[in-house]
């Protein structure tokens, strides 16, 4: 359960990419050749790295058909690439896009990779991801600011040594952690306490779990078009407990014929888990075997908020169905949208509204419409339409809207998109329902087993949100991408 190396990457279309920080551990590379014997395959340089990674990702050079990359068979279903070196294919790689930062890293396999093994046995992917989403939790709120995500990086190595010590991560909440040495912690005496818990809580046991589901979706609207929905949930805990390793018990539970769960990854926190659990994947068909609950996590938690687990799940419907339609009159745009609220969901929104961009062209000059629910408000930039719903559907559960469109001469303030061309165009959602998830898991609070003296305060709430959450003109043609988990977490 370790890494053999780690590293931070920006690409720019325009200037190419560049290597922001790498961390190598020699130790870990020693181990590989052990491990690894005839098979194993040495790190390349930063520079061979990036520019392989970047092929790989089709960051560059995507307008060329490589075979080994490219061919339909070959259809990646996880961010766990094989980058292809002077060396060999270095396998496994885990890699993710955020905002325009490239985070890599590459976990130790610890027998041979020829036969390659199967993704689960490999214990380092697991830790190496939960390390890098606290590296994107620790960079992300800077992302605005370059000084101040230059300084930021320059304190990752420090803080390295302290996160994942010889390559083995510790603890993967780089944010709690310090960015000197003068500041690092003593390691705790109590030899019961693991490295994840930095400090001991004092006062009354409390328990909070949040279960965030979000969905993405893709309607087209077409017969000859399939739409397509994914969910992905994280369940999030903050455990105020005393003692220097408390025991804690956690049950996820699924209503009668609830979709299960799958692709789960465990926070590393979690000191066993059933093999069933994790056997479930969203690239296969699902069938009568597929495990569905209760999902149990034994853990003892991190003295900070952290992530106990992710899944996915193959829900049947989306939570609103749409249709948009937009077509040219002249010198006008004339545009439908319609949306139904599926019977099944909770019809009590914190916010939901819809928004209907117009790219390549003028700024408004003309708009006539009529909704049938909630109000349209135009942005200020005016190539934008906000259609705010509000917090309920009306009782028949569908609204509309209906209205022409003028533009004014185009300027180079106004957006412009290479996607969305002539009539190309989509409505992207964006809605929060509190107390609600798709799949209809939740936390029995009385099912919670916390093994310390007094009784515990517990909190569960869930909610789910809309992501990427696209309906497409059904009177153009609209892109169909295969969305892979490297594109789930470059749009987050």
């Amino acid at each position: 359960m370790a890494l053999r190396a780690l590293w931070l990457l920006r690409h720019d279309p325009a200037a190419g990419g560049t290597v922001l920080f790498s961390r190598r551990f020699p130790t870990v590379e020693i181990r590989a050749e052990t491990f690894n014997g005839s098979t194993h395959v040495p790190v390349p340089s930063d520079s061979a790295f990036l520019k392989a990674l970047l092929f790989e990702l089709r960051l560059i050079d995507d307008h060329i058909f490589v075979e080994h990359r490219d061919t339909c068979t070959r259809i990646n279903h996880s961010s766990v690439y094989s980058v292809r070196t002077e060396g060999g294919d270095l396998w496994p790689v885990l890699a993710f896009q955020k905002s325009g930062l490239i985070y890599a890293c590459l976990p130790l396999v610890e027998e041979t990779l020829e036969p390659r093994p199967p993704l689960l046995t490999v214990s380092g992917l697991s830790q190496g991801l939960a390390l890098l989403l606290g590296i994107v939790d620790y960079i992300s709120p800077s992302r605005k600011n370059e000084a101040e995500m230059n300084a930021k990086i320059g304190q990752l190595r420090y803080l390295l040594i302290q996160a994942c010590p010889l390559g083995t991560p510790l603890n993967t909440n780089i944010r709690s952690l310090n960015s000197s040495f003068d500041d690092i912690q003593e390691m705790p005496t109590d030899e019961n306490q693991p490295a994840w818990r930095s400090n001991t809580y004092k006062g009354k046991p409390q328990v909070n779990v949040c279960i965030t589901e979000k969905v993405k979706c893709m309607q087209y609207d077409k017969r000859d078009v399939v739409d397509t929905w994914q969910v992905y949930g994280a369940v999030n805990c903050k455990c105020d407990i005393e003692g220097s390793a408390p025991n804690v018990t956690l049950s996820l539970n699924l209503p009668t014929n609830g979709p299960p769960l799958q692709d789960i990854v465990v926070h590393h926190c979690v000191t066993s888990v059933d093999p069933a659990m994790l056997m479930s994947s969203s690239a296969e068909p699902l069938d009568d075997s597929v495990y569905n609950g209760p999902y149990k996590f034994p853990f003892i938690p991190p003295s900070d908020s952290f992530n106990l687990c992710y899944y996915t799940s193959q829900v049947p419907v989306p939570p609103i169905l749409g249709c948009y339609q937009l077509i040219e009159e002249g010198s006008q745009l004339k545009i439908t949208v319609n949306l139904k609220l599926h019977e099944s969901i909770k019809n009590s929104f914190e916010y939901c509204e819809a928004r209907i961009p117009f790219f390549n062209r003028g700024p408004i000059a003309q708009l006539e419409y009529k909704v049938s629910y909630g109000q349209l408000d135009l942005s200020r930039e005016k190539s934008l339409l906000v259609w705010v719903i509000g917090q309920k559907f009306p009782k028949s559960l569908e609204v509309s809207l209906s209205g022409t469109v003028s533009f004014g001469t185009a300027g180079k303030e106004h957006p412009t998109d290479y996607v969305c061309t002539g009539n190309t165009a989509y409505v992207k959602l964006y809605f929060r329902i509190p107390d609600f998830t798709l799949t209809g898991c939740y936390v029995d609070q009385h099912s919670i087993q916390i093994f310390v003296p007094g009784k515990p305060k517990i909190t569960a709430s869930r909610e789910l949100i809309s992501s990427d959450y696209y309906i497409w003109n059904s009177k153009a043609p609209a892109p169909m991408v295969y969305k892979t988990l490297f594109d789930q977490f470059a749009s987050e």
